[in-house]
């Protein structure tokens, strides 16, 4: 009886919007999970509304809800999904109840992740989403979150996903158990995924203004049915470990696993030159030929896919924490791989465009976010409008 009624729940849900075969998802935005540090309290009851910014529209939606990192199973008891009013708040009239195989609450196994039914609900391209995720109590859970979301997003305890305004909230930068949002675009619809570090996630840009340079991109992409999935991760190597696993580690689950991805830009190795001339931990040391190979595995993975490729230049750091002349040897290699090896479907050059002329190995002052590493919104601004949208073009 309880697999009847399950399986009338399903049929239902379909009714509401449609039968699965005229669904065609497209992903329209995504983070790139890690696990909450160990710093952060182990229990971690409450409501956690994260605002998230659409790239593509859509007739329909659903959410993939992740407990990656997560050692034990996770319940999420009930998720609400509207429009943002601004802040905490969401438009009246525009919430809706999320199911899970037609029923409110969910167990994610260790290690999961989940898709919700598909919610009835017509979202416009760059609109912004209110999804808010219950959490009741879980002791010594570890969540998975996305460290750095350049985005106000807001906490409060007990279960709060259908409240238009959140009570005693508390304002966190990151967006907890959200992995992204798929929409149905239609049979045009199509995903470019970015596969970066910290310039790819935004680190420096103005908050809530949604300046990275993918935002950037997905504007400019405006009416192609393509939308943008940010897969970036501040601190993120390419063959190591650091903030997270590495770009090699994470690249079926951040980038071959994302719904309607037809391409991937490919912009990482800052941290790997960086940290090679100042490890933080030993026998973590790379080369460029080390990077090369890896950019390579990357490309042939993804081609296996279908999925065409496109590799960044690096930007230059000259005077960050971590610069140095062996560093910018380095750099200077592979970019210039990066530009001249074949092994990408194309290229996109930010060195050119975010150096300073007088002194190439830095960024342009009018650029430079303050830290000679990371661009500000301007710098971010010229980096997506360096990428050539013939790129997207069939």
């Amino acid at each position: 009886m309880k697999e009847l009624i399950l399986t009338l729940s399903i049929v239902a849900v379909f009714a509401t919007y449609g039968t699965a075969q005229q669904v065609v998802w497209t992903g329209s935005w995504a983070a790139a999970p890690v696990a909450v540090p160990a710093t952060v309290p182990t229990n971690p009851e409450g409501t956690y509304r994260d605002i998230v910014h659409l790239s593509l529209g859509g007739k329909a939606l659903r959410l993939r809800i992740s407990n990656e990192f997560g050692p034990t199973p996770l319940t999420v008891a009930r998720v609400h999904v509207a429009l943002s009013a601004g802040d905490d708040k969401t438009q009246p009239g525009t919430d809706q109840a999320v199911t899970f195989g037609g029923v409110a609450s969910v167990t994610l196994p260790a290690g999961a992740v989940i898709v919700s039914d598909p919610i009835a609900m017509t979202v416009e391209p760059f609109a912004n989403l209110a999804v808010s995720l219950f959490v009741p109590a879980a002791k010594d859970a570890i969540l998975t979150y996305h460290a750095l979301g350049v985005s106000t997003n807001y906490v409060t305890t007990g279960d709060a996903t259908s409240a238009t305004t959140l009570t005693g909230a508390t304002k966190v930068n990151s967006w907890y158990l959200l992995k992204g949002v798929d929409v149905d675009a239609g049979p045009k619809g199509g995903a470019v995924v970015v596969l970066g570090a910290s310039i790819a996630d935004g680190f420096h840009s103005t908050p809530d203004k949604n300046a990275r340079w993918s935002d950037v991109l997905a504007a400019r992409l405006a009416g192609s049915h393509i939308g943008v999935l940010n897969e970036g991760v501040s601190g993120n190597r390419l063959l190591h470990d650091m903030a997270g696993p590495s770009a090699l580690a994470r690249l079926d689950r951040d980038v071959l696993a994302q719904t309607g991805a037809k391409y991937l830009i490919v912009s990482i190795g800052t941290n790997d030159i960086g940290r090679t001339y100042f490890p933080t931990k030993p026998n973590e040391e790379i080369t460029a030929e080390q990077m090369k190979w890896g950019y390579e595995q990357i490309v042939l993975r993804a081609h296996a896919r279908g999925i065409k490729v496109y590799g960044t230049t690096l930007s230059p750091f000259g005077g960050a924490g971590y610069y140095s002349p062996a560093g910018e040897t380095m750099r200077q290699a592979v970019n210039a791989f990066v530009m001249t090896s074949g092994v990408f479907d194309g290229v996109i050059d930010f060195d050119i465009v975010t150096r300073d002329p007088a002194h190439p190995e830095t960024l342009l002052p009018a650029y430079d976010s303050g830290d000679h590493l990371h661009p500000n919104d301007a710098g971010y601004k010229v980096m997506g409008e360096a990428i050539d949208l013939k790129l997207f073009t069939k």
